[in-house]
């Protein structure tokens, strides 16, 4: 896909739609500068729990987010369009990694979403639980039973709403509905239209059902995710469900809820006592839409009961360490008076890494000659704009899977396995019917299709760094990558796999051969390895940097029920808090993760 080409053309083809939202953009516009609760990014979780706080009418919330609205944002509605958002645009942070010594010294970019809804507005839509050994890892590592997915899987009817796709087809073989909510917060639904390639995907997993069995729900939790089959996508009649188009959108009517965008927090304040540490005030500037120019005076915003830090693993991670709360001595150096010592703050970040494997094919079914064209770009955005019709409707992607790597592999016998249990996969296939590979254009002619391979127990970790004290500097977020054999070996493995995916009869009269020099030159362990290392880059699932952990453990970030250790008046909700990344896409499990803290906090507050 070529994201600016392809952003440029839509965004002056679209005429603006209604808003889900009511924000304001000033902060004149706020009538009190107290709240019962302040949170801190209208994100995947930080929207959860506003929505699910705002229900009790005695309640008030303030909701700060750094980024722009969704008003009108048809890249961020159109399911297809979402990856046109990042990067390089208003709606991301634009963040940049540092280089990676496990990928040759490479760097690129790292999409963050940057307006309501978060990433939960410009991600790819898929929506999973991760496994019941994920969750039951996390009740085993914080001591909270309730974490267990026993629990967790409660939460599913009350967030998850299943229902038909939009040209209404028949589901069955596809998903399970009996696994479903059919009444929560978030529409979800299946693919609408077949990707030519779909057919050919099914039958493989009949040609080599051994090593690619069919699945019929790649949802997780009560049902395994080993196996292919269909993509469940956060979406319904063709447009994306976000946390904004949803959960605040439920949430609109109350006047117990205010919602102030262009807000940049710059640090927490302590507002406690020397021996007890409190962060009940919050510091934040008005920002212009890019973010890097902040404007105006700044602002200090208070809460009664508690700040909800929602900011994701990057910005929770900066905040923290803005406000003194990290490595005492990394902080000092960059003249940061310590509030609270902790030197995990930062650290244990995880993410997971796509490679995307580019096939050319015969004929001219694929979807790049679509996107090379804005004569028929132009008319799928009519399509989708006057019928809900159209490729765009649908997630870039129909079909995917999941696989472990075998456990007599060598790998094995050098290190212990990282998945949270037996029956959790190692990595991911998903197929899909075009030239993607992020940060590279279509080619000007040939038709392909890309089969990704994703990281998903990757062993490596890393770490969110501030540059200085500068609140508006970009940190330096080091993943870490391929620093650890396991995730290179899974990597190698993945690829042999993906080959031999494609090497099944169901693909013979369709592939030509891998395209690309690297591709192509990998045939042996060595080659791969290079291959991998040159071309991987992330999925943007990163997890980790304010771990929960045990509240009788003297490490970790914040405790089972999220409250930041040592301090009073704060929490984290967001994807920071799971030590382990999940075994799936991770807007799912956030989603549950603050369902749950909502109640928390609510049963903690009484």
């Amino acid at each position: 896909m070529q994201p600016i080409k392809l952003f440029s053309f839509v965004l002056a083809t679209l005429a603006a739609t209604p808003s889900f939202a009511v924000t304001i953009t000033q902060p004149s516009q706020l009538t009190t500068l107290t709240y019962d609760y302040v949170i801190i990014g209208a994100g995947n979780a930080g929207l959860v729990i506003a929505s699910r706080l705002t229900e009790n009418p005695n309640v008030s919330v303030l909701v700060l987010e750094a980024g722009v609205s969704d008003q009108g944002v048809i890249l961020a509605e159109a399911p297809f369009l979402g990856p046109t958002l990042t990067p390089n645009t208003i709606y991301d942070w634009n963040y940049t990694i540092t280089a990676q010594t496990g990928m040759d010294g490479k760097t690129f970019a790292y999409p963050r979403g940057r307006l309501l809804g978060g990433s939960s507005s410009a991600n790819y839509c898929f929506h999973q639980w991760g496994t019941n050994e994920d969750w039951d890892r996390l009740a085993a590592l914080s001591g909270d039973p309730g974490w267990a997915w026993s629990n967790m899987r409660n939460y599913i009817q009350k967030h998850e709403k299943l229902v038909p796709p939009a040209d209404g087809h028949d589901t069955t073989g596809q998903i399970i509905p009996a696994l479903h909510g059919t009444h929560g917060m978030l529409p979800v639904s299946m693919p609408a239209n077949n990707q030519t390639i779909d057919p050919r995907v099914l039958l493989t997993t009949q040609q080599l059902s051994a090593e690619f069995p069919i699945n019929h729900d790649m949802s997780g939790g009560d049902h395994s995710l080993l196996g292919i089959g269909w993509v469940k996508s956060s979406a319904a009649g063709g447009v994306r469900s976000s946390s904004s188009t949803t959960y605040l959108a439920a949430a609109n009517s109350r006047p117990n809820l205010t919602v102030l965008i262009n807000a940049y927090v710059t640090k927490l304040i302590q507002t406690g006592t020397a021996s007890r540490k409190a962060f009940r005030s919050v510091q934040f500037k008005n920002s212009p839409g890019t973010g890097t120019s902040p404007a105006g005076a700044t602002v200090v915003v208070n809460a009664r009961k508690e700040v909800i830090l929602s900011a994701g693993s990057v910005g929770t991670a900066q905040i923290l360490q803005l406000s003194g709360i990290g490595n005492k001595n990394e902080l000092q150096t960059l003249g940061i008076t310590s509030v609270l010592n902790n030197p995990d703050v930062g650290e244990n970040l995880s993410d997971h890494t796509l490679l995307p494997n580019i096939f050319s094919v015969r004929g001219d079914d694929s979807f790049d000659h679509i996107l090379r064209s804005n004569s028929l770009v132009g008319d799928e955005v009519t399509d989708w704009v006057t019928n809900k019709t159209g490729m765009f409707i649908n997630n870039v992607v129909n079909n995917f899977g999941f696989a472990r790597i075998p456990s007599n592999a060598s790998i094995f016998s050098t290190t212990t396995d990282p998945a949270p249990g037996p029956t959790s996969p190692h990595w991911e296939i998903i197929t899909s019917n075009f030239f993607f590979s992020p940060g590279f254009n279509i080619p000007a002619t040939g038709s392909f299709m890309t089969v990704v391979a994703v990281l998903l127990t990757p062993q490596s970790r890393g770490t969110i760094k501030l540059a200085s004290s500068n609140p508006f500097d970009h940190p330096l977020i080091n993943p870490n990558y391929l620093t650890k054999d396991f995730d290179i070996f899974t990597m190698r493995e993945a690829v042999k796999a993906i080959k031999r995916f494609i090497g099944a009869p169901a693909w013979s009269d369709y592939v030509i051969g891998p395209y690309g020099d690297s591709f192509i030159a990998a045939t042996d362990d060595a080659s791969i390895d290079a291959y991998v290392r040159g071309l991987m880059t992330t999925i943007f699932h990163p997890v980790g940097t304010a771990s929960m952990s045990k509240a009788t453990a003297s490490g970790g970030v914040v405790n089972p029920d999220l409250k930041l250790k040592g301090a009073d008046g704060i929490r984290v909700v967001d994807a920071s808090v799971f030590p382990y990344v999940p075994s799936a896409h991770t807007q799912g499990p956030v989603y549950l993760l603050a369902e749950r803290a909502a109640d928390i906090i609510k049963a903690q507050n009484q």
